[in-house]
């Protein structure tokens, strides 16, 4: 018995020791493969042998533009908690779920279509191309053979920056149009704006298109981006109609209130430090002096907006406004987004602070002839867009840029300003007859959170409260 005991325990004692070894062994293989994986490979020690410095540029490049990606990124964040804020609580879950639904179906689209037929590399003046799907071939490419020093970028990296931005357009709709559209009809909307409406207009000017060809700027997307998305805001809202009991008997207007003003501020923060990545990374490279100049003028013009839009709408409406203050730091970084690396230091300031007060203008003025836009998307991004755009063109901003001309901007923010507009407006009113547009009275008044999901942000609430 004692034998048997003693045999066991021996066994015992061996399959410890066995195993010992075994996990030590594959320990040792772990940090060999660890090992092995962190070396520089062949192909970069050949690489940083043949281009020495240039080569370190072009790493801390990619690094900066993949950060760049991630900062746009936080900026959808921004955009959920700043719709949520601005709208009733009864309609949470409805904005959270289209802001999930807009960045993941924003980069499945762009892949499949919107990347290739953005940047199809006109040679020319060209007003479309085919997109198609990306695939394993020249996006990769650390031999500068993507686009050399000036777009120090793999493809890779080029196509995660831009598809950050792709999903903006379709969010800025979702803004305008909250608390009344069908879920389903937002979907389909929202896909084919950010599979084919965007990356058309978008290869007019980043594609080398026909804009292109006719020197119109815009760094990184004041029109391209912002006026797009608010120019087919204004579309969806006009086939919507405004949201029921906002617009009342003798041209009265019965505020809605939004449920939340600290998840609004919140919003506005995290699209305030977005916007660092959002312009900073359309720098295209780790250039040092670009990319803290533009820094510095992002961060200029959205505290001059902010700043204007605070005393402006304080003394037009009696009192400090909170949502029009939040709105103004955003009016300021959508205007100074078409020339934060051209136009001068302070005129960086000016532009903020005119964007300021054209957004509390716009605002008013879009309420006055009843279009309903919750939380103020068509006057920060359509209007104040096109203004960014137009103050490029103009000497006393450009420093006397002779290559930079008003006339050639104005064509170039008009053109995709309308083409968003009627755009968006065709395929609105072919979803309306297709499959509808708009919930019942009895969603709207009970919530879309209930009516189209089943569920409530905040199950606690009394409906008194909502």
């Amino acid at each position: 018995m004692k034998s048997k005991k003693s045999l066991l325990f021996t066994a015992l004692v061996l399959l410890g020791v066995f195993g010992s070894a075994i996990h030590g062994f594959a320990q040792e293989e772990a940090v060999a493969a660890a090992v092995e994986a962190a070396a520089p490979d062949e192909d970069y020690l050949a690489l940083k042998t043949q281009y020495g410095e240039t080569f370190d540029f072009f790493t801390t490049s990619v690094l900066w533009t993949l950060i760049a990606a991630g900062l746009v990124f936080i900026m959808h964040l921004g955009f959920a908690t700043l719709e949520t804020g601005l709208t009733r609580s009864k309609n949470s879950v409805n904005i959270l779920f289209k802001n999930v639904f807009i960045i993941c179906m924003g980069l499945l689209t762009y892949a499949v279509w919107g990347f290739n037929a953005m940047y199809p590399g006109w040679e020319g003046s060209g007003f479309f191309a085919m997109g198609s799907p990306l695939t394993m071939e020249a996006y990769g490419n650390t031999d500068f053979s993507y686009g050399g020093t000036a777009l120090a970028m793999t493809g890779w990296a080029d196509f995660i920056f831009q598809a950050m931005f792709a999903a903006t357009a379709a969010t800025i709709v979702s803004g305008a149009v909250a608390e009344r559209i069908k879920l389903g009809s937002f979907m389909v909307i929202g896909t084919l704006l950010v599979m084919f409406l965007y990356p058309m207009s978008g290869s007019w000017k980043w594609g080398a298109g026909w804009l292109d060809g006719m020197g119109f700027y815009d760094f990184a997307g004041s029109t391209l981006v912002h006026a797009f998305g608010g120019f087919a805001a204004l579309a969806a809202v006009i086939v919507l109609g405004p949201r029921k009991g906002k617009y009342l008997e003798g041209g009265r207007i019965r505020p809605i209130l939004g449920h939340s003003m600290p998840l609004a501020t919140i919003g506005v923060f995290l699209l305030f430090l977005g916007w660092f990545g959002f312009n900073g990374g359309s720098v295209l490279s780790a250039n040092p002096e670009g990319i803290s100049f533009v820094f510095v003028t992002t961060a200029l013009a959205a505290a001059a907006g902010g700043f204007s839009s605070i005393f402006f709408s304080w003394i037009l409406l009696k009192k400090p406004d909170l949502s029009m203050a939040l709105n103004g730091i955003l009016a300021g970084l959508v205007g100074i987004t078409a020339g934060a690396d051209s136009v001068t230091l302070w005129s960086s300031v000016v532009i903020g602070l005119i964007a300021g007060v054209l957004v509390v203008i716009s605002i008013l003025f879009f309420d006055k002839i009843k279009i309903d836009d919750p939380v103020g998307a068509i006057s920060v991004h359509g209007v104040c867009g096109i203004w960014g755009t137009l103050a490029v063109g103009l000497p006393f901003f450009n420093g006397g840029n002779e290559d930079l001309s008003f006339f050639t901007q104005l064509i170039g923010t008009l053109s995709v300003a309308i083409f968003a507009f009627v755009g968006t407006f065709i395929l609105c009113i072919i979803v309306k007859a297709l499959m509808g547009i708009r919930v019942s009275a009895e969603e709207e008044d009970e919530g879309l959170d209930i009516g189209e999901h089943g569920q409530e942000a905040y199950p606690d609430f009394a409906p008194a409260s909502r």
